[in-house]
This record gives structure tokens, sequence and C-alpha cells, in this order.
């Protein structure tokens, strides 16, 4: 499975703008906001390489699911549920 990003890669200063009043209660809880920015750019750029992905193999999915309802799943007869 291909990773999602280089987690050893090195880090590197940025500028961002937010908002102010965000920023200072941020601060005040000692929230680290690299740390948070990092994880939230992770899931963001995991749901975004999970849609891409889907929109993708949208056919091959509907292709499947349409396989399946007509003939049912491979081991449909083993099942014990």
């Amino acid at each position: 499975m291909q990773t999602l990003y280089n987690y050893d890669a090195p880090k590197k200063a940025t500028n961002l703008s937010i908002n102010s009043d965000l920023l200072s209660k941020s601060k005040a809880l000692n929230i680290n906001l690299s740390a948070t920015l990092e994880q939230v750019l992770k899931t963001k750029l995991a749901e975004t390489k999970a849609d891409a992905w889907k929109k993708e193999n949208k056919g091959a999915i509907l292709a499947y699911n349409d396989m399946v309802e007509e003939q049912g799943l491979f081991a449909d007869e083993h099942r014990q549920f």
C-alpha cells in the first residue's frame, strides 16, 4: 500500500493567516498549532485521495456491485450467517 506522504520529510517553516481570535484562544489553551495543522492536513489529504480514488474507480465499483447483485458473492454457499 502506498503511504500517504513521507513522514520523515524535514519540517519547513511557512506563513499562515488565520482568525486572530482563534489564534489567541488556541494559544491560551497551549494548543500546538504545528501539530494540529499537520494532523488536520493529514486527515484532509487522506479524504481527498480517497474521494479521488472512488471517482477514478466508480465504473469498476458499479460493475462489481451489479455482478454481485446478479450472481451473489463468491462464497455465499459457505456462509453460516
